[in-house]
């Protein structure tokens, strides 16, 4: 008889999400604890984990340092070698074990009992060594495994949830926003959905601007001059008044032959549309093809009446913003 693979997969899934339903049934009073000593935390999050739980501590503190929580993983095995001295008085371990009684414990637990390091356990049974030996605990409730009931599986996927949990409570506790984010994200398509478009734009003495009494032929020389398709028309006080495009040009001259003596704040289109430096770049992008322009003035909180920037669309193009 042909075996069932497909069952098989969705019964593994399935006792994966019955042990993460009673994950999130046991969340208590405890977690709040932990999330309280580790943003209080004054150095490093050392996470730890035994077999399987060592690659789920690897990757808690990967997602621990993308959120701005400076954190590495130590090995289980190693710590007895001298890794132990990578673990100083003010960090904090995150030691992660199923039975929480395995041999590779005792020697991390009784170091970091004798030299008063905080330790927080991620562990299955409450009367492990583990548990009775740690300042924090979180208990992963008791969880049916696949394959025979003794393949790490639902317990590991538990582990995994809950280490998610603890880094989306401490972005949350710490205000660790987009552009926190985009930090530690420079590269890749993450890195370029968090562009902003201050990281984009044209600045300084490369922004067409002109002022309000200019005269259009002049006006018209600047923008063929800066290769924008637009300048920028501001007042006295360099406050931001309108905007004239090569669209306008062409509208004027069909309607005006004479244009020697014409000022530009006539014919300049008034308030134009404006987005703060920290918007997202693609949002910017979105902005344009809505309102069918290729240009944006930039501006800094809360003084919107001064422009430091201009996106052109080709600013966006050449950053592969789409």
């Amino acid at each position: 008889m042909k075996t069932n693979f497909k069952k098989i997969g969705k019964d593994v899934i399935d006792l994966e999400i019955k042990g993460l339903i009673k994950l999130k049934k046991s969340i208590n009073s405890s977690f709040d604890k932990v999330i309280e000593a580790i943003s209080k935390c004054q150095s490093k999050i050392i996470t730890c984990g035994v077999g399987k739980s060592g690659i789920i501590a690897s990757k808690i503190s990967a997602t621990l340092s993308s959120v701005g929580i400076p954190s590495f993983t130590i090995s289980a095995s190693d710590s007895s070698h001298g890794d132990l001295g990578r673990i100083s008085k003010k960090d904090i371990l995150i030691l992660i074990s199923f039975s929480g009684n395995t041999e590779e414990l005792k020697n991390i637990v009784e170091y970091v009992n004798r030299n008063k390091i905080k330790l927080i356990s991620i562990v299955s049974k409450k009367n492990s060594l583990l548990y009775k030996n740690s300042n924090l605990n979180l208990l992963i409730p008791e969880v049916k495994e696949a394959g025979y009931g003794i393949v790490p599986t639902s317990s590991t996927t538990c582990q995994l949830a809950l280490g998610d949990a603890i880094a989306i409570a401490l972005m949350k506790e710490k205000k660790f926003g987009k552009l926190d984010f985009k930090k530690f994200h420079p590269s890749g398509n993450l890195g370029k959905k968090l562009k902003t478009v201050e990281d984009l734009m044209i600045t300084k003495n490369k922004i067409p601007f002109v002022n309000e009494d200019t005269i259009v032929e002049k006006a018209i020389k600047i923008i063929n001059l800066k290769n924008l398709g637009m300048i920028i028309i501001r007042d006295k006080k360099n406050f931001t008044k309108g905007i004239f495009t090569d669209g306008d040009v062409k509208r004027l001259l069909q309607k005006n032959k004479k244009i020697e003596h014409l000022k530009i704040r006539n014919f300049m289109s008034k308030n134009p549309i404006s987005v703060e430096k920290d918007t997202l770049a693609v949002k910017a992008l979105s902005i344009m093809n809505e309102r069918k322009i290729t240009s944006l003035c930039v501006y800094k909180k809360p003084n919107k009446k001064k422009t430091i920037g201009i996106l052109h669309i080709h600013n966006l193009l050449d950053a592969n913003i789409n």
